[in-house]
């Protein structure tokens, strides 16, 4: 693994400082600062269009290039928030270079309900109805590449374990950015990078901790805890993961069993790099070759460079 960058380095030192704090860091650490965010109105790119979309119990927003849009892939984005935060401008940006990344698709992006209001199976079945609204509009199941980060990682794959067990073609790939696929929080990592992890870590008070989502169900239930799926027949994974996040394992765990079943998998693990580091964007190394890497994902699914 590439050694971090100076930047990537000072960016994870003040994510750990801030979330030390014994105010601000709980509420960051627990999901709370998130889920009661007050963000400015998101001014859409010129070079994009942007719908919004009312399904019958959630919202969605469709982006699209003004210019020479790819016509025969489209993205579904589901976000994270550990299945408590509402969608937030950062996927609004997400979305933006996820299309351009991927030479000018179309991003579904949706703003699925959340717990505890919205416990699962809500988020399952929003990310269920936004796939089948893409098939809806005319686009068949391998056109569809399905893209989501930790919370949103781990739905991308119960959508697919859905699909598959009832009998449905699956999408034509994934993308998965440090996926949440265990609740039952039992890989090593969540002991070796107790100490080292900037935003989840030194604390059992935190999103990864919480169980609003999943309610009275069993935690080992793969539309819940994914790891605990069977992936045959899955179509090519990417995944992405900070070598120095307490989430690690989940990935890691994800990435063996998928190559035992026979699925094309890629585990990319960025190394001193913390959950969902993509959040950079442009501005660190970091994050920037992970999106380029993306970017060749795409290129090698599609056929298109």
């Amino acid at each position: 693994m590439q050694e971090p960058s100076i930047r990537g380095r000072v960016i994870r030192d003040m994510i750990a400082h801030v979330t030390n704090d014994n105010l601000i860091g709980k509420k960051i650490k627990t999901g709370e600062l998130r889920k009661n965010l007050v963000e400015p109105k998101w001014k859409c790119p010129d070079c994009f269009t942007m719908q919004q979309i009312e399904m019958s119990c959630f919202q969605m927003e469709y982006l699209r290039r003004k210019e020479n849009p790819r016509k025969d892939y489209v993205i579904l984005q589901l976000h994270g928030g550990g299945y408590i935060g509402a969608m937030r401008n950062a996927y609004r940006s997400f979305a933006g270079l996820y299309s351009k990344v991927s030479k000018g698709m179309d991003v579904l992006t949706i703003d699925y309900r959340v717990a505890p209001e919205n416990p699962y199976p809500a988020a399952l079945e929003d990310a269920l109805e936004s796939y089948n609204w893409l098939k809806d509009m005319g686009w068949h199941s391998r056109q569809i590449m399905v893209v989501g980060d930790s919370a949103g990682g781990g739905l991308a794959l119960a959508l697919c374990l859905y699909l598959k067990d009832h009998n449905r073609r699956l999408p034509g790939g994934l993308v998965l950015m440090s996926p949440w696929t265990d609740m039952t929080a039992s890989g090593p990592s969540y002991e070796d990078n107790y100490e080292r992890d900037p935003l989840f870590g030194n604390s059992r008070d935190s999103l990864i901790y919480n169980r609003d989502y999943m309610g009275w169900h069993d935690v080992k239930d793969p539309y819940i805890s994914p790891l605990f799926g069977e992936y045959w027949g899955f179509p090519p994974i990417l995944i992405q993961a900070g070598s120095v996040e307490m989430l690690l394992s989940d990935s890691i765990g994800v990435a063996y069993k998928a190559k035992q079943q026979g699925v094309k998998v890629r585990l990319s693990i960025y190394k001193g790099m913390f959950h969902v580091f993509q959040m950079g964007m442009m501005m660190m190394p970091e994050s920037k070759r992970a999106w380029k890497e993306i970017g060749r994902y795409f290129e090698a699914v599609t056929g298109k460079n």
